[in-house]
């Protein structure tokens, strides 16, 4: 399985620990965010990655410095579904009622190893459909 990740220039170390996490895991990583530390603008990220997401059809993750812009601007792209997360039940609840299909995560708010917690939820939750798919289906305007 694909997963597609995304950041900017304040989540270089915690990008590239789930990437070491998710590739020991055997997931191909699609990286299009930056890898070095000069400033970037993070909405340029947020967009490729949903980009990529919505084509591909698979997960993505978008990581800056609180998560809120990323997450803002891979939300721009139809058929993406950025969720910011911080906490566990916030990430399944993304993905069971939400059918989230992007990671958004907080370099300067959460620990890595509490963001890569929060990956293993993200990709281990399915989606609940019944009653939350007409919801979800209403989010494509």
């Amino acid at each position: 399985m694909k997963i597609v990740i995304g950041n900017d220039h304040t989540a270089i170390e915690m990008k590239e620990k789930i990437v070491e996490h998710l590739k020991l895991k055997g997931f191909e990583i699609i990286n299009v965010g930056t890898n070095n530390f000069a400033s970037v603008d993070y909405p340029d990220f947020g967009k490729e990655v949903a980009k990529k997401v919505t084509k591909l059809n698979c997960f993505g993750i978008v990581i800056c410095g609180s998560g809120i812009g990323i997450s803002i601007a891979a939300n721009k792209v139809k058929g993406a579904r950025a969720a910011l997360c911080y906490e566990d039940q916030t990430t399944q609840l993304a993905r069971q009622h939400n059918n989230a299909n992007i990671l958004a995560l907080g370099a300067r708010i959460i620990a890595i190893e509490k963001a890569i917690h929060l990956v293993d939820i993200f990709l281990e939750t399915e989606f609940e459909g019944g009653r939350h798919s007409n919801r979800v289906q209403k989010l494509n305007f």
